[in-house]
């Protein structure tokens, strides 16, 4: 078999089919040139995309004119790749108009769920301290397109499905009156973006008030508040808000509401009476990120009542090679991909000592907060509490029980007090 021969039997197997034509060709030309292996080739491609992911120079203008054999070609072309991932992301060439055809076209469907109706968090693992969050799933794949999301890997990012059983199979759920639960709704979809479509929000709603045993967590990135305003909320429910820097929300975050929208939905409802939270996750490392994220804690500081504010959590990127790939397969300008990536526990993540200096940073930022609030890492290494912290648990279910005993006083605390409002 000639190289010719290999290269057609070869190129399938990589992303060459994700590149624009033009540079799949000038690709098979410098293949045919130099015989790249297939390790080399596989990369080359992945390098061809980063390039134009990251709005860098295409990978056409990256090669030389000649080089003396396929080994120096290939290393020239990584190194400049590899000093790209080295120095801080800058945000400093994006637009929106890069987004400007960034519109998501997606039908609805419908699937019918497990009887059990309750899981266990997809991103759980041994090796990082985790709070053991129960997930309910009403809705699968989510209609923002945040760049970094895990969920596009999971589902077909075109449909939308709606468990046809979800009501039905939360009326049947068994749970021990005796025993406190902390539930997220927030892991295969987002939690308000939909609504009460479909009944999500009136069945949750009514859960909650059956089941006061039970925290029951709403996550965010959106600004559909309506339901909740207009409906008697039930005191266990938290509504928590993933928040970003205004540079993330605009350039990776692609269709959630913004800053702003966000944060006045959280004060409409901390003014409703509703527990209130916050999720910095991912915290991104990138030019000037101290001084944006700052900013945006000193906000939260001035504009919310610590008292009224459950949690807020820390956590940042993190990714399994599946979604590396369909982040590479997609056909959009993001600097996600060129973070310098390390291996965290089978998983590729910052190095240790960038996550330090952001945890600690976030949580100093906090300090007001430090007595009122309760304050974690999700999904982080364990050695990386005592870092940010100055403490640690010993195990995952120390942690989820400091957790709920923490909502569970926040609550009760929140109960009195607009009781005592309405008197």
């Amino acid at each position: 078999m000639n190289y010719e021969e290999k290269l057609s039997e070869h190129i399938p197997k990589t992303n060459y089919n994700h590149l624009p034509l033009e540079t799949q060709l000038f690709i098979k030309e410098k293949a045919l040139q130099y015989e790249f292996s297939f390790q080399e080739l596989k990369q080359l491609i992945d390098f061809a995309i980063d390039f134009v992911m990251w709005h860098e120079e295409d990978i056409q203008k990256v090669f030389k004119a000649d080089y003396p054999n396929r080994k120096v070609a290939f290393n020239d072309i990584r190194s400049v790749w590899e000093r790209l991932k080295k120095q801080p992301n800058s945000y400093k060439n994006f637009s929106k108009a890069l987004y400007k055809d960034d519109i998501r076209k997606f039908s609805f469907t419908s699937f019918e769920g497990e009887k059990t109706a309750l899981g266990a968090c997809p991103v759980a693992s041994p090796k990082t301290r985790c709070c053991n969050l129960l997930t309910l799933d009403a809705v699968q794949s989510c209609g923002f397109d945040c760049s970094y999301c895990s969920i596009q890997s999971f589902y077909n990012q075109d449909k939308i499905g709606f468990d046809s059983n979800f009501k039905e199979n939360l009326k049947n759920l068994q749970l021990d009156p005796n025993e406190t639960y902390h539930i997220g709704t927030g892991q295969s979809s987002d939690s308000l973006m939909w609504g009460n479509k479909e009944g999500i929000l009136d069945a949750l709603f009514e859960f909650a008030f059956d089941h006061p045993n039970v925290i029951l967590e709403f996550k965010t990135k959106s600004n559909n508040i309506k339901y909740f305003l207009e409906n008697d909320v039930p005191k266990n429910i938290i509504c928590t808000w993933s928040l970003n820097t205004p540079t993330i929300i605009e350039n990776e975050e692609h269709l959630a509401a913004s800053l702003e929208q966000r944060l006045d939905a959280a004060q409409k409802l901390s003014q409703k009476g509703v527990l209130v939270g916050f999720h910095f996750h991912p915290i991104v490392h990138y030019e000037n990120y101290l001084e944006e994220y700052g900013k945006v804690y000193q906000s939260l500081i001035e504009s919310f009542d610590a008292k009224k504010v459950a949690l807020v959590s820390f956590g940042t990127l993190t990714f399994i090679k599946p979604v590396i790939q369909k982040i590479r397969s997609r056909n959009f300008k993001s600097k996600i991909l060129q973070m310098p990536f390390i291996d965290a526990n089978g998983k590729q993540s910052y190095p240790l000592e960038i996550k330090k200096e952001m945890f600690k940073h976030a949580y100093d930022s906090f300090a007001p907060w430090h007595k009122e609030v309760y304050f974690y890492l999700c999904m982080e290494d364990e050695s990386l509490w005592r870092e940010t912290f100055g403490y640690e648990y010993i195990s995952n279910n120390q942690m989820e029980e400091f957790m709920k005993l923490s909502y569970q006083n926040k609550i009760e605390q929140n109960r009195n007090y607009c009781s005592k409002n309405r008197k």
